[in-house]
């Protein structure tokens, strides 16, 4: 039997010998996160993971995050540990339910969320993140936007943009989705100093009674700057043991123990290890033409981003 420091010291070793990079996403387990080159929001992942001169690169969260990394990095092999980890948010639209809606709102521009299929990338005019979506539907040239898959994040950069108008779909992660103000009432009972920081693709009722919104990254930013000790976490419950190990003086509460993505955790220490050690994982192939009209949307949101 092995045990976790014998399978890390393992995946240290193999990735060195290997030129491998390992990402993982911040909804990885903290043993994942230890091994790994770069943590965090997946988008942010795909980028670091391009600049650097390794051959490999693993993608330790979900598909849609593989697909990503591919279409940043085409010249690379990626892999994705377990095959089964899915989104259930990039899954709920295909190309015919799109291709629909843009009929229908011809004179709208389609903004995808990151969380979205290559496939569906490519017949998108602009991707955005959850930390950036404010800033690029407020940049872009057209005050109608049709926003997918998420309506919850959709809703979110609305309020903050009110001189434009949205078109909105029923969709979104069903984690998030699931908390509602009961939930975060019963937490401040429980927790009456604490502040309560959630993730943008949770439902309005819910945003509006938190003193922080935004990307997990930036929820374990202002955690660990703030000048409070006691948050609540509005978003996946692996976030608040990362935060615990970050700032030990501190103190981290969930707001429901329903924000468990099955997805994130299908992922195992061991899962990484067969795919480093050449065992097990998947390679993300993508043809050369989805790579290219895919990459047109994610290269505007570079574009927007920068001006």
């Amino acid at each position: 039997m092995m045990k976790i420091r014998d399978i890390q010291s393992e995946i240290m070793r193999l990735k060195k010998e290997k030129n491998i990079c390992i990402l993982a996403h911040s909804y990885q387990a903290e043993e994942i996160l230890e091994v790994a080159d770069y943590t965090g929001d997946s988008f942010q992942l795909s980028v670091d993971a391009s600049k650097t001169d390794c051959d490999i690169t693993i993608m330790s969260g979900v598909r849609f995050m593989a697909e990503t990394c591919k279409l940043l990095s085409p010249q690379k092999h990626v892999f994705l540990p377990n095959p089964d980890a899915g989104c259930a948010m990039a899954d709920q639209m295909d190309r015919q339910l799109v291709t629909q809606m843009r009929e229908k709102y011809p004179d709208y521009t389609l903004v995808a969320y990151i969380n979205t299929t290559a496939d569906l990338k490519t017949i998108c005019d602009v991707c955005v993140t959850s930390s950036s979506a404010v800033k690029i539907c407020r940049k872009i040239d057209n005050d109608k936007i049709l926003f997918i898959p998420d309506c919850n994040l959709g809703a979110y950069v609305a309020a903050q943009i009110p001189e434009k108008t949205f078109k909105l779909v029923s969709g979104g992660c069903p984690i998030h989705a699931c908390i509602n103000s009961d939930d975060v009432q019963r937490a401040k009972r429980l927790h009456p100093h604490a502040k309560l920081l959630v993730h943008p693709e949770c439902k309005p009722q819910v945003c509006a009674m938190a003193d922080y919104i935004g990307s997990t990254s930036g929820i374990m930013e202002y955690a660990s700057s703030s000048e409070y000790s006691e948050f609540i976490i509005g978003t996946e419950i692996s976030i608040q043991e990362h935060l615990q190990y970050r700032c030990p003086d501190k103190r981290f509460y969930y707001l429901s123990q329903k924000l468990i993505c099955p997805n994130m955790k299908s992922t195992t220490l061991i899962d990484l290890y067969h795919c480093i050690a050449g065992t097990g994982g998947e390679e993300i192939l993508l043809n050369a033409d989805t790579i290219v009209q895919a990459r047109k949307c994610i290269d505007e949101m570079i574009r927007l981003g920068s001006t």
